[in-house]
């Protein structure tokens, strides 16, 4: 019988044992190739991932100009008034200019000469703004200003004015403006007040009201004025017989831009963000966080199966051996 159990069980019980234990450090070992690699979580669509677009918004706005001049001309017979509208150098954000004079030409005025408007040492006008900020600038140096029916009288002459508009994103707009040195009104040396207007007043020529270093500020929007002047002369010389209107001095603006909005988008391997003139940043690969839509996250990890199969191999080697074994004595007690 002992022979007979030899051939019906060939492999010793040990020796099965021993080959349970290395399939199931086999299967441990080549889990991923046997079982195929699981995720260790679930994504929404095949290969999405929630990606984060900041978009840049470019609503910020910004504006600066040295001079702005908006007159009625009125020739001396009053039946003919001529606009002087003009402005050196004005620029919208993205800009900047550095032109010193501006001249105009003014038909029946001046017998059809050019009238110099200004002339500086220096004249500087910026603006800039992105998604995060705006800022606008301006600067005269040395500045003389002439109105028609005046040419060797200057309506104003300053010796620096700067004005200054910063808009940026999570702070309050900021307006600043300076007014540096003697201000000179007509001929007269005059103290402009920082608090109301002062108003300059020559016999025979006219008057001129002044405003020094006017700001205005809102939640968005930040605005200064180095020096506003009111007009209202009568030179009753050279074809002119009324000057009235607005000069204005070293003007800067700003608005704040609404800044970064950021937007979790679907975005797959091949997606590009669509920039459509706006910066946008995308955030992907390791930084992208799973979609967990459709499957819970468990505390389970990848290896799960892997560990399951061996154990599912050692049990059914142990079943193996435990039977040949209980075999193996039912066959000597017969013997």
């Amino acid at each position: 019988m002992s022979s007979t159990t030899s051939s019906t069980f060939g492999v010793p019980a040990r020796r099965l044992t021993a080959v349970a234990a290395t399939v199931a450090a086999t299967a441990l070992a080549a889990g991923p190739a046997l079982l195929g690699a699981a995720p260790a979580y679930a994504t929404g669509a095949a290969g999405e991932h929630t990606a984060l677009t900041r978009t840049i918004t470019g609503d910020g706005t910004a504006d600066a100009a040295v001079l702005r001049t908006a007159l009625d001309v009125a020739l001396l017979d009053k039946t003919v008034h001529v606009p002087l509208t003009a402005s050196l150098n004005e620029v919208r954000a993205p800009g900047n200019a550095s032109k010193t004079a501006l001249a105009v030409t003014l038909a029946g005025v001046e017998q059809g000469r050019p009238v110099n408007i200004l002339r500086a040492e220096a004249a500087t006008a910026r603006a800039t703004a992105d998604g995060r900020a705006a800022q606008g600038y301006a600067n005269l140096l040395r500045a003389r200003v002439h109105v028609p029916g005046l040419p060797l009288l200057s309506l104003v002459e300053v010796q620096q004015v700067t004005s200054k508009a910063v808009c940026e994103t999570g702070k309050k707009p900021v307006a600043t403006s300076n007014l540096l040195g003697a201000v000179t009104v007509l001929g007269k040396k005059v103290t402009v007040s920082t608090a109301g207007t002062t108003k300059v007043t020559v016999p025979g020529v006219g008057e001129v009201r002044l405003d020094l270093s006017k700001t205005v500020t809102t939640s968005r929007t930040a605005a200064a004025t180095a020096l506003g002047l009111k007009v209202s002369i009568n030179p009753l010389k050279l074809n002119v017989a009324e000057v009235e209107g607005q000069v204005t001095l070293a003007r800067a603006g700003c608005r704040t831009p609404k800044g970064p909005v950021d937007r979790p988008t679907p975005s797959g391997p091949a997606a590009t963000p669509d920039h459509g003139g706006t910066d946008t940043k995308t955030q992907t690969g390791a930084e992208a966080k799973p979609v967990g839509h459709n499957l819970a996250e468990t505390g389970g990890s990848s290896a799960t199966p892997y560990v399951a199969g061996a154990a599912g191999l050692l049990v059914v080697a142990g079943g193996g051996t435990l039977i040949a074994t209980r075999r193996r004595a039912a066959a000597r007690r017969e013997d």
